[in-house]
């Protein structure tokens, strides 16, 4: 990862290469069993082919990790310059970047709330090789404390963490493509901000700027008077896991089948959600899911790019990036929403899925509720009538 914004906007699906057959055996690092020093090791001898990249680097991982904490913990804001192209596009939940140096602007403007922050590596699932370019998808855990006068308003001092997924396309060293979810939310939570007003005033500075939506037009869930379709759409997929992935996915967020999620997760499952929630078996995972469907019951979830690696802790983990836009029709468990409204959501998300034995044993989910409550907002802003 190597940047954090707030914005969404849903992007084409993106073609990618096929994670190499021989990426395990050529050693490429993971992230869950190291210390940082054994994982950014300057020792350790490159791994993987790697042509155009800094000699520093051993493999892809460890260049995702060693840049993003250079880049974020170590202060050094102008390596961006040299891992990022200058018309690199960052798509975020609030809104998008189209240039490197709004990239280095915006991740100066955080580090000037956010001080003490610093961001750990969770994991990386990736595909792809030099020649044809990479994708990693990076989750980070960040915790810190808000000492500085930022945009979240006077500084508490309040700590907090969150999670942030930094989904990268990067060709010999560097990004010129970059989704990224983070759960700014949390954060507000987290610092005893109101949602409600926080949401408005974001609101408002966009509506001031010309912006009367965050949407991408009307949702495809149905056409017509037809069901949604039985199969999922499996051209993304690279292998069968993946397939299969995309297959549930499909089953349990367009077919609302929801009863498969016993099927597939296994009975002591765990999952790390939004607002840092942690929660424990299939149950627990069931009523996530009603919980966001309620609030948009009319909503369509499409991934947008999968990719998986095996995992050192046994089985293999797979990174899914997706996009859900419907309308504020219902209750769920979004509570920030209230009432119904009616306003069209779109809601940018990442999970990673890791799997043993055929059944998920953990999930990792972010998305971001700000961004939907924002988006909100800002509809109820543009309908109001304008001041005589």
């Amino acid at each position: 990862m190597a940047s954090k914004q707030e914005e969404t906007v849903a992007t084409p699906k993106e073609a990618t290469p096929s994670r190499p057959k021989q990426a395990f055996s050529e050693q490429v690092l993971q992230s869950e069993r190291l210390d940082f020093v054994d994982l950014v090791s300057d020792s350790r001898p490159r791994s993987q082919s790697l042509k155009g990249f800094d000699d520093c680097y051993t493999d892809i991982v460890d260049y995702i990790v060693r840049c993003t904490h250079k880049i974020w913990d170590e202060r050094d804001v102008g390596l961006i310059y040299t891992h990022y192209t200058n018309n690199c596009v960052l798509y975020g939940t609030m809104g998008t970047m189209y240039n490197r140096e709004d990239v280095v602007r915006d991740t100066i403007q955080r580090l000037v709330s956010f001080p003490e922050r610093r961001g750990m590596a969770t994991h990386v699932i990736w595909n792809g090789d030099d020649r044809e370019g990479f994708y990693t998808s990076h989750l980070v855990t960040g915790s810190g404390r808000y000492t500085q006068n930022g945009h979240f308003g006077p500084a508490n001092g309040k700590p907090f963490t969150s999670r942030t997924v930094a989904d990268c396309m990067i060709f010999e060293n560097k990004i010129y493509r970059e989704w990224v979810v983070s759960d700014q939310m949390a954060i507000v939570q987290q610092l005893g901000l109101d949602p409600q007003a926080f949401a408005e005033k974001i609101a408002s500075t966009k509506l001031a700027q010309g912006v009367k939506a965050l949407d991408i037009g009307e949702n495809g869930l149905m056409l017509g008077q037809y069901p949604p379709a039985t199969h999922a759409d499996l051209s993304i997929a690279n292998n069968d896991i993946e397939r299969e992935t995309l297959q549930w996915l499909h089953d349990v967020w367009n077919r609302k089948m929801f009863g498969k999620i016993r099927e597939v997760y296994a009975p002591t499952a765990m999952y790390h959600g939004p607002l840092m929630k942690e929660l424990y078996g299939t149950h627990a995972v069931t009523h996530q899911v009603i919980g966001l469907v309620g609030s948009l019951p009319d909503a369509r979830f499409e991934p947008q790019h999968i990719c998986s690696v095996p995992c050192v802790e046994g089985g293999t983990k797979v990174a899914v990036r997706w996009v859900m836009e419907g309308h504020h029709l219902g209750y769920g468990g979004i509570e920030s929403f209230g009432d119904p409204t009616g306003k069209r959501v779109q809601v940018m998300g990442i999970s990673h899925y890791h799997y043993k034995n055929g059944r998920i044993v953990d999930e990792w989910t972010v998305y971001d509720e700000l961004s939907m409550l924002v988006q909100i907002k800002l509809a109820q802003l543009a309908d109001a009538p304008a001041d005589p």
